[in-house]
């Protein structure tokens, strides 16, 4: 954390509170920062950034510190611009940070010689910290209670956040709502909501990049706000806990989901499913990558299932944000909680908003924060979270075949995809006898940490990507490159590709 030394004693009094807070999160006292500190802080703080100028959104990415690969989480929007090198998730070491951070935010780092491979198990397996990150608890399912009217799932991210206002736990919470009540899943806008109805606005996924942190320096200003919920991603939950004790809060809690493939815009995601799935998007109330292979799409009257493999290839790149491919924490490893569904058993036809979702607790906060929410009806939790099946093998030829990878090595993607039933007949097959529950999951982190480590090493090169990469990453690329003859020649044209532009 950083202090500032305006007066030694206080400066020396704030920074050992807000290190406290951070670092020893399994402590009650630890937790909460005193009401007279807190107000010091901001005051300083805001003194400090009166004269730091935001950057204009309308300037995203070119005048962004990390330009292209900007996953406009709304930092550089605010004053706290200045603390972007150390913050951001895509300058410098990036998401090597988070080695460090675990540590801070959890009172441990996860143990990342704790990673399960098929071939050195068998049968059910259950969760492991290396790819899924620091367990206070087994990773278990769960499913949103009257939460799932207009959700896109069970409404399970809807039901903690509500149940935490509702016990006074916390005064706002920090969420994605729509800015256009006819289309909002691709019209993201972060809000600070103070009532549950406030709250029931972010309802439903959205799947374009969404500035969650652009609204800091209101938080910071807002004194009857000291206790706080922030709904994010992981990138924007990086950047957040980078300077969560700059905003003189009594009390942090952060709730996080998995995350993948953002579409760069709401035009871009409007595009997708205009181009790839066929329909309408303004009917569109939601969609998702599902464990079945296929897109799920819920709109305003049916439900829409299409296989992976008819997609056109030629939609991945436009669709998905550049920094999406250099993320390395799908499993958003410094949220108090995580939702996710990538683990999740997905019965034959089953819907979104019929099916389980996986609840990841890394520490006692997170655990509060659930126990609020069953305490309130408004959550539901089940058994441990399961997996069965091979995932390395499916990993790896998803990577070989990944049409964004081809486009690195000049191969041009398909204009089309496959028919119609020859790609049912794919999906079916693969979701038979693939990885199951937990291990589909762990064929997803594996599959998307390889593309995206070779999407940074063909765009910054070997040295800054191995500066970059958290461990349990870069332990994932190295076995694969150790044992996956495919995966080690495609690290290998790259780099030669490079090298021969030099």
């Amino acid at each position: 954390m950083t202090g500032y030394k305006t007066l030694f004693l206080f400066s020396l009094f704030t920074f050992s509170s807000s290190n406290a807070f951070l670092s020893n999160p399994n402590t009650e006292n630890s937790r909460r920062l005193p009401t007279a500190t807190t107000r010091m802080v901001r005051k300083r703080n805001r003194t400090q950034r009166s004269a730091v100028t935001p950057i204009d959104g309308a300037d995203w990415p070119d005048r962004f510190p990390a330009k292209d690969h900007c996953s406009r989480c709304g930092l550089c929007e605010t004053t706290y611009v200045s603390k972007v090198m150390d913050a951001c998730a895509f300058l410098g070491d990036g998401m090597a940070r988070i080695d460090r951070l675990e540590e801070q935010v959890h009172g441990r780092r996860r143990r990342t010689n704790d990673m399960v491979w098929s071939n050195q198990s068998s049968g059910i397996i259950a969760d492991d910290e290396g790819r899924f990150g620091v367990l206070h608890e087994p990773i278990k399912l769960a499913q949103g209670v009257g939460m799932a009217n207009k959700a896109q799932w069970t409404g399970c991210v809807t039901g903690i956040a509500v149940s935490m206002l509702e016990s006074n736990m916390v005064d706002a919470v920090v969420c994605i709502a729509s800015s256009d009540n006819n289309n909002g899943w691709a019209s993201p806008q972060p809000i600070i909501a103070k009532t549950p109805g406030d709250v029931l606005r972010g309802r439903g996924v959205k799947p374009a990049l969404a500035p969650s942190l652009k609204v800091l320096d209101e938080i910071q200003k807002d004194e009857s706000i000291k206790k706080l919920l922030f709904c994010g991603v992981g990138c924007a939950v990086q950047a957040f806990r980078a300077i969560q004790s700059d905003l003189g809060l009594e009390e942090v809690f952060v709730l996080g989901t998995n995350c993948a493939d953002n579409s760069p815009t709401p035009e871009a995601a409007n595009d997708f499913i205009q181009k790839g799935i066929q329909i309408d998007g303004s009917k569109v109330l939601g969609y998702e990558f599902m464990q079945d292979f296929r897109v799920h799409v819920k709109t305003t009257d049916s439900y829409v299932t299409k296989p992976y493999f008819t997609l056109p290839g030629t939609i991945a790149e436009p669709s998905i944000a550049t920094s999406c491919l250099a993320c390395f924490d799908y499993t958003n490893g410094l949220a108090d909680v995580v939702v996710g569904y990538m683990g999740a058993p997905l019965k034959p036809k089953a819907r979104m908003d019929e099916s389980y979702q996986t609840l990841t607790i890394r520490n006692p906060r997170g655990a509060r924060m659930v126990q609020a929410a069953i305490e309130s009806s408004r959550l539901v939790v089940g058994k441990e979270a399961l997996g069965e099946g091979n995932h390395e093998m499916l990993a790896s030829a998803t990577v070989a075949g990944d049409s964004i990878v081809m486009s690195m090595l000049g191969v041009p993607p398909k204009e089309s995809g496959m028919p119609s039933l020859l790609g049912e007949v794919m999906a079916f097959v693969i979701q038979k006898f693939g990885p199951k529950g937990t291990n589909f999951a762990r064929y997803s982190i594996d599959y998307h940490i390889l593309r995206n480590y070779l999407h940074v090493l063909d765009e910054w090169g070997e040295d800054r990507t191995k500066e970059s990469l958290p461990k349990y990453a870069l332990d994932i690329v190295n076995y694969y490159l150790n044992t996956d003859k495919k995966m080690k020649e495609l690290a290998s044209q790259i780099n030669m590709k490079k090298e021969s532009k030099q």
